[in-house]
């Protein structure tokens, strides 16, 4: 027959895998064979918890309670029991009585290693619970320093993933992911509930990351797992940290999983967990455009309630929502009495960027527009000094989102201003929520390069995807520069143009379509109507150049090509026509909004014929001017299976002196990254994939697979003007807002000063005359503009359309 303690170690063994009813019975079995108080104690302590994994939280507390009672209980054993009345306290949302009964606890356990760590260990959650994550990293480090005196491997980890989710609430994101993802090899295969809590942390990371279809997808599997275990707390903390994750991206679906997880605290009797979930509920309907006095008053209720929980900063969240609503109802006292009770230093990013946007909000309805700008440029700083500290393209721009509703509002308070320097500024600060960032060159790393080689071959998908990950995880590792750049002023933009070149800011924003034409001479601000218009003739434009630029037989081919042309001349009409006596004759710099992405400008009448250069911003452009640019060398690549490749770069080769071309099977990925860092021009002639889930693993095709975005990352050096002979590599996704990010992007990231590639396919042939005449012109000494201009015939019925854009 199997002693007490036996059957209280597989009883344990059980409930850390998860098979709950096991673990009750070998508990129950072992609570009646086990005479010594101390063993009983324990075994309580444990059936404990068990209740409260099932949910039980009444029972769980009243066996506890029982536990403690014992008469005669060893101090350490009193500490055990402690540790866990403490754990239940916390699962019921007492989190001030959970702190002390943890602090109680670690008093009592003595010199018990691996209770001591347990007592840190879980003490420390209750101050993430708390929003305290550097206190909570204090408790963790001491957890993990009592683990490994233990020897206790797995425990260790978990202090390990809890230090990295310490790391998250306090904005590293990369140490976050590095402590997780390490954590993980090590309690990944312990359980299918250690797996499902992995995933939940590591999804809030990559929420706050930007990556919200990849988050969502992974909170929501979490809460599924924990459901088919009948996990019922964790199933509904799950849900709530989905709603709170789902905020600012999709608040009807944070509404309904913040409802769901409500419902769930409610039927448990988790009435503080509860208050969470509807203070989450609230705020959804807030972000969906609630004005109804209802909210105010449940805002009220609930950020008393959770205060009452120590929970300092939801409770701010839900207040601002309050005063949010107080303004949209017009009872702007009440809403600026509100305000001045929260005090938002210290408090965790989003909560600052909601308080500056509310004030912003509050101000602009009073009329206040210039103290409102002052409330959106102190958030975007916030965001930006954030964001320096991250080194990767990738992660720069998708944390940029954070600062969309600050930008967006900003740049529709400019609209309403009428002041050209006005709108000038929150153009740029809207298209620089991710390039406001000093860009520094990444270190090169062996291993992802290993792993970018693995991925240009034949992989599996489950292989591919682990791939993908890993890479771009190492890839977010690079430190950033900490400097933020600050947006060019009008007046200084004006005084660096010269004669011979106009600026033109494209802004859509507040339902209207405005355009600023700087000029040396001046700043004209054009009405160019509402934004409509210009979506429906926008929609279907990328597929109607793609087709375009197809072989296809009369009388299809002039009908398709003039059906474009006519939806070109229409979109000319409305964004250049208005702006031709203010533009003259001069080049034009272009720093398009977001939703403009794509437009192939350089077929545009007006624009047809003349150097035209796509900015990612007035500033990166000035930037880039400040030192000539370097043409003394070329290189040139033909990828495998495009008609007319080899002709086009031997062709375009022959403008250079010693240039060097790189074609067939000595066209590989090694070769090319060793010619891209040693010439001044490179010339990739191939088929070309653009990735809109992750545009960084967009490529070009060359012999022994696709040359990633995240190759040019890894180059010694990169050429000052790179030609992307290669159909949709000249897209960009438009990740938030105004900021774009595609291929030429990661060149223009990596160093490069300029990009000339197609947004939309280009036929073989279009596509050789074009660029043999590029380079034919740069080789005389043209920039890169003038040298595509003179290259790019107008679009007509009887021949492919030719829409190269040069970037930078």
């Amino acid at each position: 027959m199997l002693s007490a303690e036996e059957l209280h170690r597989r009883g344990v063994v059980a409930m850390n895998a998860g098979r709950l009813a096991f673990a009750s019975r070998y508990m129950a079995q072992a609570l009646g064979r086990a005479d010594d108080p101390s063993l009983r104690a324990r075994i309580e302590a444990s059936l404990a918890y068990v209740a409260t994994d099932k949910s039980d939280l009444a029972s769980a507390l009243e066996q506890c309670d029982r536990a403690l009672a014992f008469p005669d209980i060893p101090e350490q054993v009193r500490g055990v029991l402690l540790c866990q009345r403490a754990l239940i306290l916390r699962r019921s949302g007492r989190a001030s009585d959970a702190l002390e009964s943890f602090s109680e606890a670690i008093g009592a356990l003595g010199d018990l290693p691996t209770d001591v760590g347990k007592a840190y260990l879980n003490r420390g959650t209750v101050h993430l619970d708390r929003g305290e994550p550097e206190v909570a990293a204090r408790d963790f480090a001491d957890a993990a320093r009592y683990f490994s005196r233990a020897g206790e491997t797995e425990l260790q980890a978990m202090a390990d993933h809890n230090m990295g989710y310490a790391l998250f609430r306090s904005g590293d994101l990369v140490s976050a992911m590095q402590a997780m993802a390490e954590a993980a090899r090590v309690l990944g295969p312990v359980s299918a509930v250690s797996r499902a809590v992995g995933e939940q942390d590591r999804a809030e990371v990559l929420l706050a990351a930007g990556l919200v279809t990849e988050g969502s997808a992974r909170l929501r599997g979490a809460a599924t797992d924990y459901g088919s275990r009948r996990l019922r707390q964790r199933q509904a903390e799950a849900e709530l940290t989905l709603a709170a994750s789902l905020q600012s991206y999709d608040a009807a679906a944070a509404r309904r999983a913040a409802r769901s997880a409500e419902r769930r605290f409610r039927r448990l009797g988790a009435e503080e967990w509860r208050a969470r979930a509807e203070a989450e509920a609230l705020l959804a309907e807030t972000e969906l455009g609630g004005t109804g006095q209802r909210l105010v008053d449940e805002a009220d209720r609930l950020s008393a309630a959770l205060e009452a929980q120590g929970l300092q900063w939801p409770a701010a969240r839900t207040r601002l929502l309050a005063a949010r609503v107080a303004v949209r109802r017009g009872a702007f006292a009440d809403a600026e009495r509100r305000l001045t009770e929260i005090r938002a230093a210290g408090a965790p990013l989003d909560v600052r960027l909601l308080a500056a946007d509310v004030r912003a909000e509050l101000m602009a309805a009073q009329g206040g527009r210039a103290t409102a700008f002052k409330h959106l440029r102190a958030g975007l700083e916030g965001l930006h000094a954030w964001q320096s500290s991250f080194g990767s393209l990738d992660l720069q721009t998708n944390v940029a989102g954070h600062g969309v509703r600050l930008g967006t509002r900003g740049l529709a308070l400019a609209v309403e201003s009428r002041r050209p320097a006005t709108l000038f500024e929150w153009s740029e600060r809207a298209r620089m929520l991710a390039s406001r960032v000093q860009p520094v060159r990444a270190p090169q790393s062996a291993e992802i390069a290993g792993q970018l080689t693995e991925l240009r071959g034949d992989v599996a998908p489950d292989r591919e995807a682990e791939l993908r990950t890993r890479v771009r995880e190492l890839a977010w590792q690079h430190a950033g520069s900490r400097a933020v750049i600050d947006p060019v002023a009008l007046r200084d933009l004006q005084a660096s143009l010269g004669e011979e070149t106009a600026l033109v800011a494209y802004v859509v924003a507040a339902g209207q379509v405005v355009a600023l034409v700087v000029t040396s001479d001046g700043a004209a601000w054009r009405d160019l109507g509402p934004d409509g218009a210009l979506r429906e003739l926008l929609g279907g434009l990328l597929p109607d150049l793609d087709m375009a630029a197809s072989d296809l037989p009369d009388p299809i081919g002039p009908v398709v090509r003039g059906g474009l042309v006519d939806r070109l001349e229409k979109l000319a009409a409305l964004l250049v026509a208005p702006l031709i006596a203010d533009v003259g004759d001069r080049a034009v710099v272009l720093t398009p909004s977001g939703v403009l992405a794509g437009l192939p400008w350089t077929l545009l009448p007006g624009l047809a014929g003349r150097p035209v250069t796509v900015a990612q911003s007035a500033t990166s452009w000035l930037a880039r001017r400040a030192t000539p640019l370097r043409t003394a060398s070329a290189g040139f690549v033909a990828g495998p299976r495009v008609a007319r490749a080899e002709d086009e770069v031997t062709a375009a080769a022959k403008e250079w002196p010693n240039a060097a071309v790189l074609t067939n099977s000595a066209a590989t990925a090694e070769a090319v990254s060793s010619l891209a860092a040693g010439v001044d021009v490179l010339h990739v002639a191939a088929h070309g994939q653009h990735s809109a889930e992750n545009p960084l693993f967009s490529g070009l095709q060359l012999h022994d697979g696709l040359w990633f975005g995240y190759d040019i990352d890894q180059l010694a050096a990169v050429p000052d003007v790179v030609l992307l002979s290669a159909c949709e590599v000249g897209r960009s996704t438009v990740r938030w807002g105004e900021e774009l990010i595609g291929m030429a992007t990661a060149w223009l990231h990596a160093g490069a000063r300029c990009v000339v590639a197609s947004p939309a396919a280009v036929a073989d042939q279009a596509a050789y005359d074009a660029l043999v005449a590029v380079h034919r012109g740069l080789a005389q000494g043209l920039d890169p503009a003038a040298a595509l201009a003179a290259a790019v015939p107008m679009a007509t019925a009887d021949r492919p359309p030719v829409p190269f854009l040069c970037f930078g």
